[in-house]
């Protein structure tokens, strides 16, 4: 499983002009499930993404969890992190998990997060419109 989180001041994700997903400060995480993922995989992605210490202590130093200074989390699924791209022009989506499979990992992931934090998501498969203010920008990938 793959995350690509971006620390911002807000987020939203909006489905045909509506916003169906919003937060203020913390995480956008762009979630992308491979082959072979499953909810172990998800449980320690889950665990790294709430985790991972990137906003600024009082010292400005990058020292904080996204919930140790009370953020939220925007979830949207994004089957594009899972290409490969290191031959010819086009991208290859082979690594990608099935709809199905990714389905049911993106919603268990969610679950995961809502446990423990405030998490909005987008809308899976739908044709989604991203915007945000990446605070820094700071931006990350993790993978497990």
């Amino acid at each position: 499983m793959i995350a690509l989180i971006q620390r911002v001041k807000q987020a939203s994700v909006k489905v045909d002009d509506r916003i169906v997903g919003q937060i203020e400060q913390g995480l956008l995480v762009l979630l992308g499930v491979e082959q072979g993922d499953d909810e172990q995989k998800a449980q320690r992605l889950c665990d790294k993404v709430l985790g991972y210490r990137i906003f600024s202590d009082i010292n400005e130093k990058m020292n904080l969890n996204v919930q140790q200074v009370n953020g939220s989390i925007l979830v949207v699924s994004q089957f594009t992190l899972a290409a490969d791209t290191k031959k010819g022009m086009r991208p290859s989506f082979t690594k990608g998990a099935n709809p199905t499979q990714a389905n049911q990992l993106y919603e268990y992931f969610v679950k995961l997060c809502q446990q423990h934090i405030t998490t909005q998501t987008g809308i899976f498969a739908a044709d989604m419109q991203v915007s945000l203010i990446n605070d820094g920008p700071v931006t990350f990938w993790l993978q497990v």
